[in-house]
């Protein structure tokens, strides 16, 4: 095919839309188990410390996968990597939906616990699309929009989580659990649909088919593109692990989008067990954590664009850690929720930073970076609950407050790593200089 009759499709809005409905309903299986923890404690007899385990599983697989996933951007553009791991969440969402068909209620016990950790596993997988996502959109827009671009990406996908813990409960109270995951199983086959006719490559992705290397970066600068990959998979993610800012990033996000998704699946069971409220003011209380966590990232990356990402990202981890203290020490329901939204509001806004600063920082490998931060930082969420857990495992009922104290810890070693990146930022980082962001 001559280089003139290559037919780009797709664009930087149309791609930035599939990339979200596709993050929006792989991550949705972030809440796979949160929202109906207490049928399985009720049906297994689980101790606190088994359900960290169960509900921070989904985010075992997709957190890990976020790594080589999110580097194989640099080699493919994202479509195939994307495609892969929404089949893969279809797989173990319909294997849970089959065994909660045969076994549920009489049969499921505590000899289907590994199963149900197995599954989650495997479901988790959909929560991976999130690196993919930010390379895929990354190389469709320019440097000075990313952040707006990514923080849409992020902050409307985010969401899913909080409509999952609002929806599913309401579908199983209706019609049964084994029904509320058939809907969530007809969810991500909607999604892989939408995304698979909206999630086209960067054009020099497309051009490559077609054309040598220096024609195809040619050619896409001409379509608007800034961003180029340096290398492949392997190159990409060894090449990011080597600016050192890579791993501030890393510790940025595992305490905000780590620290996020483990909320979201233990606040149902917190509000339930401490404050002992119904199951569905835990859930609108978790929800709207969760909503406004995800919908305040938009925001955080307008601000991060406009002020600056290391500015904003101190802003939101001091309202961060104020939230974690309140929460930690607090013995009054509507305190305790005023500290919710505090440290809700706080990682929102922070999630919309950290990923306007990946690409300002590591702009030969944005794949690379955002697999090591979106991988190793989902991480928190699989960590977490069971610490969580493991405070009421220890001090009894009063460890559910004192386990927030986790946050006030990782909250103050954040503020610590931002430090150091503005401390350094007008230094050379890997061959490109890295100046204040405004």
């Amino acid at each position: 095919m001559a280089q003139n009759d290559v037919n780009i499709q797709g664009s930087p809005r149309s791609v930035l839309a599939g990339a979200t409905i596709g993050f929006f309903i792989g991550a949705g299986s972030v809440s796979l188990y949160g929202p109906t923890a207490h049928i399985f404690v009720q049906a297994m007899h689980l101790s606190p410390t088994q359900i960290g385990w169960l509900v921070g599983m989904p985010m075992l697989t997709g957190a890990l996968l976020r790594i080589p996933f999110g580097a194989s951007v640099d080699h493919n553009g994202g479509r195939v990597p994307f495609l892969v791991l929404l089949v893969a969440s279809l797989v173990g969402i319909a294997g849970l939906y089959w065994m909660l068909l045969t076994l549920y209620p009489n049969h499921l016990d505590a000899h289907s616990y590994p199963y149900l950790l197995a599954l989650g596993a495997l479901a988790g997988s959909g929560i991976a699309t999130f690196s993919v996502g930010v390379g895929q959109v990354s190389y469709w827009y320019p440097r000075k929009k990313q952040g707006e671009a990514l923080a849409v990406f992020g902050g409307l996908g985010d969401s899913s989580p909080g409509f999952v813990a609002l929806i599913l409960p309401s579908v199983i109270l209706m019609t049964g659990l084994w029904s509320g995951y058939l809907f969530s199983l007809a969810m991500i086959i909607l999604g892989i649909l939408l995304y698979y006719f909206l999630g086209k490559n960067a054009p020099y992705f497309q051009y490559i088919h077609h054309m040598e290397k220096n024609a195809a970066i040619d050619h896409a600068k001409a379509n608007g593109e800034e961003l180029f990959p340096t290398g492949g998979v392997w190159h990409s993610l060894s090449l990011s692990a080597s600016h050192w800012r890579t791993w501030p990033l890393v510790g940025l996000y595992f305490t905000n989008f780590g620290g996020f998704l483990a909320l979201t699946v233990w606040l149902p069971t917190f509000w339930e067990s401490y404050y002992h409220t119904k199951t569905m003011t835990a859930v609108i209380l978790t929800a709207s954590f969760s909503l406004l966590a995800a919908f305040i990232r938009v925001w955080g990356g307008a601000l991060a664009d406009r002020e600056g990402g290391e500015k904003i990202a101190i802003i939101s981890l001091t309202i961060l850690l104020g939230g974690a203290v309140i929460m930690t020490l607090s013995q009054t329901f509507w305190l305790t929720v005023i500290g919710e939204f505090l440290v809700g509001a706080g990682m929102g806004i922070n999630n919309g930073a950290v990923f306007k600063l990946v690409p300002h920082y590591v702009p030969d490998a944005v794949g690379g970076a955002s697999g090591w931060v979106g991988g190793l930082g989902c991480l928190g969420g699989f960590a977490v609950p069971p610490l969580l857990g493991g405070f009421v495992d220890r001090f009894g009922t009063q460890g559910y407050p004192l386990g927030y104290s986790v946050y006030i810890g990782l909250a103050v070693v954040s503020l610590l790593l931002v430090w150091i990146l503005v401390r350094t930022r007008d230094h050379v980082a890997g061959g490109h200089s890295i100046s204040p962001m405004h």
